[in-house]
């Protein structure tokens, strides 16, 4: 009985999996198992970079970087907290 399209072998090695790189259409894919995923904060449709260091492939989310401006567009009346006191100056600041 041929063995499914959809199916592969994962075995748990010391912290480490090991799986098998299949073809997926004129490429290659890689399948990542759920908990490793989970793990780095990866789901279907996320961007990761790709590289090879050494020989070695390596597959590494990208995080996307917010500016100061996108950061503060999202503080409103309701989330801003109240000021807080940091205590008498200690140094040369200004008040």
């Amino acid at each position: 009985m041929p063995r499914p399209a959809w199916l592969y072998n994962v075995d748990s090695m010391g912290g480490r999996v090991v799986t098998r790189i299949q073809k997926w259409g004129n490429s290659l894919g890689l399948r990542i198992p759920k908990s490793f995923a989970a793990e780095a904060k990866v789901s279907e449709g996320c961007s990761v970079e790709l590289s090879v260091e050494k020989g070695a492939l390596l597959v590494r989310p990208l995080r996307r970087r917010y500016t100061l401006d996108e950061l503060l567009t999202r503080v409103t009346k309701s989330n801003i907290h109240e000021e807080l006191s940091s205590g008498a100056p200690t140094g040369r600041e200004v008040w």
